[in-house]
């Protein structure tokens, strides 16, 4: 199931998406599907059927909507948690200089840094060299405390794609992360989440980010060093992980601080990442 969260004159909706429609359960059935994705992940196993069998019955075509004509928004206004991890793909790691970590190096954004499809990316007044990342992130689905790696696969919702922009002046010049990655906008994601069972194997994905319609990023999910389980095992020992928390797998080799002579987001610019059987999340930059 492919899930988004969407507007229509100013109401929010959730809705399943087929093909080039989109179909809102929340106009459907308001009382059993609130116009927030949080809710429907927490109640995500009983939700999940009752969204089928309404669709399957199209009871209501005032509830079906072309994609064209609506705004998607980003899945998820204010997760509990965005948590990122840094370098791990091993051709990320020779570009930045960096040697590949024995264990997942770990940062967060905060929901300001959240944005949605098509919405712009703004560059801070204080950065010169703001970088773009292509990620897949996955959606925790239940809560997740001391989870094993081979338990892991059942508390993780669906996955989704995230653009992790980075300040790189910013970063570097803080000796930590936080200051250059999660600056307002820093965090686009969506355009939907497709749940687990539709994605299959999250380590063998096509994974790719164009900027102004050039490759600059072309890699598989197959290279990652952490995987999707060792990462949710991994935070779990530490945090309780919460319906709805929001984590990001790190970003392939191309990104702009790798390359010779370096290339920097400026005003007008547009990158699209794409990821196999998730989609496209497009955004443009404004300064």
């Amino acid at each position: 199931m492919k899930i988004a969260t969407f507007s229509v004159n100013t109401e929010q909706h959730i809705g399943v998406v087929k093909n080039d429609q989109i179909i809102s359960l929340t106009a459907l059935a308001p009382e059993e599907f609130p116009a927030c994705m949080k809710k429907f992940i927490e109640r995500s196993s009983k939700l999940q059927i009752r969204a089928e069998k309404l669709i399957e019955q199209r009871v209501n075509d005032e509830a079906i909507f072309n994609l064209s004509e609506v705004k998607i928004l980003p899945p998820i206004s204010k997760p509990e948690k965005i948590i990122c991890v840094g370098l791990n793909y091993f051709d990320h790691c020779k570009e930045t200089g960096m040697e590949p970590p024995e264990s997942p190096v770990i940062f967060s954004k905060y929901a300001n840094a959240i944005t949605g499809h098509h919405d712009a990316i703004e560059i801070p007044i204080n950065s010169t060299a703001v970088d773009f990342e292509a990620e897949l992130a996955f959606v925790i689905g239940r809560e997740a405390k001391h989870v094993s790696e081979e338990e892991a696969n059942d508390y993780i919702f669906g996955y989704t794609i995230m653009n992790d922009i980075s300040a790189r002046d910013l970063q570097f010049q803080d000796g930590q992360w936080s200051r250059g990655k999660t600056a307002d906008t820093f965090a686009p994601f969506g355009p939907f989440i497709v749940t687990q069972d539709e994605v299959g194997d999250p380590h063998n994905l096509a994974i790719s980010l164009e900027l102004n319609g050039e490759i600059m990023q072309d890699s598989n999910t197959s290279n990652l060093i952490f995987t999707v389980p060792k990462i949710l095992s991994f935070l779990s020992q530490t945090m309780t992980l919460m319906p709805g928390d929001l984590i990001a797998t790190g970003t392939p080799p191309g990104v702009g601080m790798g390359r010779n002579p370096k290339i920097w987001l400026k005003n007008g610019d547009r990158m699209n990442v794409s990821i196999e059987k998730i989609g496209t999340l497009s955004n443009h930059v404004i300064a």
